[in-house]
């Protein structure tokens, strides 16, 4: 039987996917192999606003809140639900979205079996904080945050360049304009990179694999994946190599801190964010953190 007391289904009704057929196709599919366990279906009604719901549906009682969506949906949902400090309350997510890293990475069995069966894990989180001129800012990510080539090509796509063809140009786009960007390390150095990426799975972006045998949401450590500035048919022989045979071993550590030098785009889960210049940025492992059914 289900570990839940009830399943709350979050989905955009206006998604260019087809998160409602899935989210009603779910509900039904539960209703015959848990008859007991109530599912209700919500809807979002605008941007941020899984945020809130995920929130309050976490706050009582102990409830599987499902986020029917992709990578940035789903990080909402994963933030409301660590908002509300309930640790009964869990998250999964039903993939609804275009590149589904997460679910894709760490998916076990279906999710309607996964939910009757009532097995549960708990597998970390990132943990972004940001001070100084950002202010007070704290935003969990379930797989990954990227600084550099990943939000810039990321901020492209969202104006609607998406399929497989499109992304390919959209992303060479991008490619083409990028510069690099420069941080300082906690040591004061300054270093300038291509991309910088913290990462909780071992693959992102549909084909890249960051790192061969690591990357595993429940080891209490992330993984940092650098590509320090250089010629960019070198940067483009690397994301070859990412897509083929994967990056190899990266290391793997449990906070990594430095301070913005110029503002930033960031990205976190498929979401992207502003960073201002002059923020003090920490990301630290939470293990264990989050309750979900994979």
């Amino acid at each position: 039987m289900s570990s839940f007391d009830r399943v709350v289904l979050i989905f955009n009704p206006q998604s260019t996917g087809d998160a409602r057929e899935l989210a009603e196709g779910l509900q039904r599919d539960l209703a015959e192999r848990v008859p007991s366990l109530p599912v209700e279906l919500v809807p979002t009604e605008h941007a941020g606003h899984a945020t809130e719901l995920a929130r309050a549906a976490a706050e009582v009682g102990g409830p599987l809140v499902v986020s029917v969506s992709g990578d940035g949906g789903y990080n909402e949902v994963v933030n409301g639900v660590m908002e509300a400090g309930n640790d009964r309350a869990g998250t999964a997510v039903l993939a609804a979205g275009n590149a589904n890293d997460h679910r894709r990475t760490t998916k076990e069995r279906p999710l309607a079996e996964a939910i009757a069966e009532g097995g549960v894990s708990r597998i970390d989180l990132l943990r972004f904080t940001a001070g100084g001129a950002a202010g007070d800012m704290v935003r969990y990510a379930h797989s990954y945050i990227g600084l550099g080539l990943t939000p810039v090509v990321a901020i492209e796509l969202e104006k609607g360049d998406k399929g497989s063809l499109r992304e390919m140009v959209t992303v060479v786009r991008s490619f083409a304009r990028f510069r690099p960007f420069e941080i300082e390390l906690e040591d004061g150095t300054r270093q300038r990179f291509d991309s910088l990426v913290f990462a909780n799975i071992a693959k992102m972006a549909k084909v890249a694999t960051l790192a061969v045998d690591q990357g595993k949401p429940d080891d209490g450590l992330f993984e940092v994946i650098t590509l320090r500035h250089k010629a960019k048919w070198r940067i483009l022989a690397t994301a070859l190599r990412a897509s083929t045979t994967g990056l190899g071993k990266q290391p793997s550590v449990r906070s990594y801190a430095f301070t913005t030098v110029t503002p930033l785009p960031l990205q976190i889960d498929g979401e992207v964010m502003d960073v201002p210049a002059g923020s003090t940025v920490r990301v630290d492992i939470s293990p264990k953190a989050l309750l979900t059914v994979l």
